[in-house]
């Protein structure tokens, strides 16, 4: 355990601590049980005494915003000088660590669901006036590993406190853009007037984060890079060329290319010339993609550099090199990982991403 907790502790008596989950730069976060509903919830305590303060509010904000792609806001318990955020827990990993630990990128198919279900939840949060300011993949939930049961946003109460430290770090107050945690992760998905002008950051400012978002996903690369040199990127250049394999596939091409057109869109450094989180439910609705069930096996045979089988916990599954997103597989041990059709004889793959 990490943090001011220990499993058993019952915080506003009532919510039994489980385990550590994890934490930010704002925030610990523990698996909790609600002993009077009977459920598992997500209990989130600030790391400062500035946070804390900060803490009620924040609840406030984040508990106007009802969607199922938004981790709902629950509770908020003040037990002595402390102060607690109850929100729906969901069984799974963030962003970052479900789907790009084991490769950048992903199909398509799998960025147009996230796509899709990240800008309902985020056009619900735009009409209720409610800002996020802090999108990145790490603030993104998912259940269900690779085949997506469940997409969250969250933190949209705690992001208008990291809102207020990227603005110290922005105005060179006691954070930087090189001690403030919460700064560093944000970088590589903040709009222009996020860094130049953040007092100033509105509704188009989450647009561009959805969009850094997925550029990253489809192509494997950040679109202006990490770290402080992104910085000057972000305020003058465009973003990265994109990697051949993207566009070089006719099975995966017209998926890709209408994605990106719309990454690309939101990353317009004109603030009123991005489409708003209306604009993009729209888009995204016009999209054709997969939503089938995925599952990770093993190469077993990859004859003439054209055509083999996968082995999984199923029957052994076949392929072809034209349903590979990305570099070609090796036979004999690459991992992979793939959504499976019936066909003659074996079974059909279709996407397959190799696993690193």
């Amino acid at each position: 355990m990490t943090g001011p907790h220990r499993a058993g502790d019952v915080i506003g008596g009532r919510y039994r601590v489980i385990s550590f989950v994890g934490q930010g730069g704002m925030q610990y976060v523990y698996k909790a049980t609600d002993t009077v509903m009977l459920r598992d919830v997500a209990l989130k305590t600030p790391k400062n005494s500035s946070a804390t303060k900060r803490f009620k509010r924040s609840a406030i904000v984040a508990a106007k915003v009802n969607h199922h792609s938004v981790a709902k806001t629950l509770d908020y318990v003040k037990e002595g000088d402390n102060r607690y955020l109850i929100e729906e827990f969901v069984d799974g990993l963030d962003l970052q660590e479900g789907l790009l630990k084991y490769n950048p990128f992903i199909d398509p198919y799998l960025a147009a669901k996230i796509f899709h279900y990240l800008s309902k939840g985020l056009a619900a949060a735009h009409h209720v006036k409610v800002v996020h300011r802090d999108l990145k993949p790490t603030n993104i939930m998912i259940g269900g590993g690779y085949s997506l049961t469940e997409i969250k946003i969250t933190d949209f109460g705690i992001a208008k406190m990291a809102d207020e430290e990227l603005i110290d770090a922005a105005e060179g107050g006691e954070s930087t853009m090189t001690t403030s945690q919460t700064a560093v992760g944000a970088l590589p998905y903040m709009a222009p007037e996020a860094i130049d002008r953040p007092r100033e950051v509105g509704p188009p400012a989450d647009v561009w984060s959805i969009g850094a978002m997925m550029y990253q996903l489809i192509t494997g690369q950040l679109p202006f890079g990490s770290g402080l040199k992104a910085v000057t990127r972000i305020m003058q250049d465009q973003p990265s060329p994109i990697p051949v394999f993207v566009k070089s596939n006719p099975q995966f091409s017209p998926l890709a290319s209408n994605l990106l057109d719309i990454a690309m869109a939101c990353l317009n450094k004109d603030p009123s010339a991005r489409p708003t989180a209306d604009d993009l439910v729209r888009s995204c609705g016009q999209l054709c993609y997969s939503r089938s069930p995925r599952s990770e096996g093993t190469i077993g045979e990859f004859k003439y550099q054209a055509w083999g089988y996968i082995n999984s916990e199923n029957p052994r599954v076949f392929f072809h090199r034209s349903s590979v997103y990305g570099p070609r597989p090796i036979a004999g041990g690459s991992r992979v990982l793939f959504s499976s059709y019936s066909g003659g004889g074996a079974d059909r793959a279709h996407p397959v991403v190799i696993l690193n």
